[in-house]
């Protein structure tokens, strides 16, 4: 076994090993000489690409793969480079597959770096979606579900009751309340 270091990035107060040290340490160690990394773009359109990479032995037998997904508008780097993003990400779960720089955490520092960035980019969405579904109705929690309930009731088509309503107040309930709606659809 190898004394290698990997060098990490702490995030967060956990340390995550970047894909350029992965691959470092798969192209100079002596057990992986004549193995290949291979990309495979499995889908790409205009907004985002599906990545695929396998790691091969000297034989071309399959040894590891790991796939990525990247969005073009997911940040700022992506605008441009979502494609190499998406590639690089494939590579660091392939090697983490393979057990390389996986004592912390099989995501890579960059994996964790740009959820996080993704995270903070979607949290005025969340906070927009939760302050509109506040907005839908002031009425009480309990009155919707007491509503709720003999609308369902009244309706031939319970299927389709059930459906206008979880559209209309889905964001509004729990887990709970929807499947407790749902047992009187028949």
């Amino acid at each position: 076994m190898s004394n290698y270091k990997f060098k990490t990035t702490n995030i967060r107060g956990k340390q995550y090993v970047e894909v350029n040290e992965r691959i470092k340490f798969f192209r100079q160690e002596d057990q992986y000489k004549g193995w290949g990394i291979h990309t495979d773009i499995n889908m790409l359109d205009g907004e985002q690409v599906l990545c695929k990479c396998t790691i091969v032995n000297a034989e071309e037998i399959i040894v590891a793969q790991g796939h990525a997904h990247e969005v073009k508008s997911s940040s700022n780097i992506n605008k441009t480079s979502h494609v190499e993003n998406c590639e690089t990400s494939a590579v660091g779960r392939a090697l983490a597959m393979l057990a390389i720089g996986i004592d912390t955490s099989i995501a890579s520092a960059n994996e964790v770096e740009e959820a996080i960035a993704k995270q903070a980019a979607d949290e005025p969405k969340a906070k927009a979606k939760a302050k509109k579904a506040t907005a839908k109705s002031d009425e009480p929690l309990e009155n919707i579900m007491d509503k709720a309930v003999g609308y369902i009731k009244s309706q031939t088509d319970k299927r389709k009751a059930f459906d206008a309503i979880t559209k209309k107040y889905g964001d509004q309930l729990s887990e709970k309340q929807v499947a407790g709606l749902q047992k009187f659809v028949r």
